[in-house]
């Protein structure tokens, strides 16, 4: 797929995914937690500007598009959409005719040093805790791992990170299979939404309020998705939006579950028939 096609598709999925409405994260229908739609749409269009361009390594891409997006939001608004949508760039943008699941596991089996030495500056220039303190992962310090070995160190208590070690099962295994028919249409993207966010408590929010309370959203989102099945489209779109309403009010942003979505999408667009 050609650079531009990527880019495009890139942005696509970041404004496909504000149209959708998840409950206790920001999209069209409500802002959340001191931001609205628009700062995202502002860095996904400076970041698809630069993380599709030919001839970069993941960790440059990472690194120039978190770059981009900060100069235009002016606060962190897409690190973890960058984070995974980076590797799938780079696969989509691999010749031949292998499915892109298998372009993105050799993506990230060849990842390197240098790769984490620029998600590193990115993770650090977008401040959102990074991946923790251990001495072999401290973002504020040269990367001693490549940027897989890297994410495997945080990987038990992040989401993000792993994807990198995992093949990115949640995004292929979870969420997809609600998108591919319809990878844009927002009914489909509130139920990958809610299938991630009902499987895994969310990492943004264990690492703000703990633990305890990252799980009780999981419940909460097992709860609505039982709620939603067999509704009307008053009573799912009710339904998701006081779901919102109560997260939001209590402050709790699954941040890394819309991220994780976002991934989805591009994910189900690149798959899709030329």
């Amino acid at each position: 797929m050609s650079p531009d096609a990527v880019a495009r598709l890139f942005a696509a999925a970041c404004r496909a995914e504000l149209s959708a409405l998840k409950p206790g994260n920001v999209h069209v229908f409500a802002a959340g937690h001191g931001m609205d739609v628009s700062h995202f749409e502002r860095a996904a269009e400076a970041a698809a500007a630069v993380i599709a361009r030919p001839g970069l390594a993941v960790g440059e891409r990472i690194r120039r598009a978190v770059d981009a997006s900060l100069a235009v939001a002016g606060c962190n608004t897409n690190l973890g959409i960058i984070l995974l949508t980076a590797p799938l760039v780079a696969a989509a943008l691999e010749a031949g005719a292998t499915p892109l699941r298998d372009r993105l596991r050799a993506v990230l089996s060849h990842l390197t040093q240098a790769d984490a030495q620029e998600a590193f500056h990115a993770i650090a220039s977008a401040n959102p805790g990074g991946l923790g303190a251990a001495p072999e992962a401290d973002v504020h310090a040269p990367a001693r791992l490549d940027l897989r070995a890297a994410m495997a160190i945080a990987a038990h208590r992040d989401r993000i990170a792993a994807q990198y070690t995992n093949d990115y099962a949640d995004v292929f295994e979870l969420a997809m299979p609600h998108l591919l028919a319809t990878p844009f249409a927002p009914a489909a993207i509130e139920d990958a939404y809610l299938a991630l966010l009902a499987r895994w408590p969310d990492s943004h929010i264990a690492r703000k309020f703990g633990a305890a309370t990252a799980e009780q959203v999981c419940q909460e989102a097992q709860a609505l998705r039982c709620q939603l099945a067999g509704a009307t489209t008053t009573e799912r779109r009710a339904a998701l939006a006081a779901g919102d309403a109560s997260l939001k009010a209590r402050g709790l942003n699954p941040g890394t579950t819309a991220d994780l979505t976002v991934a989805a999408i591009l994910a189900a667009a690149l798959s899709a028939p030329a």
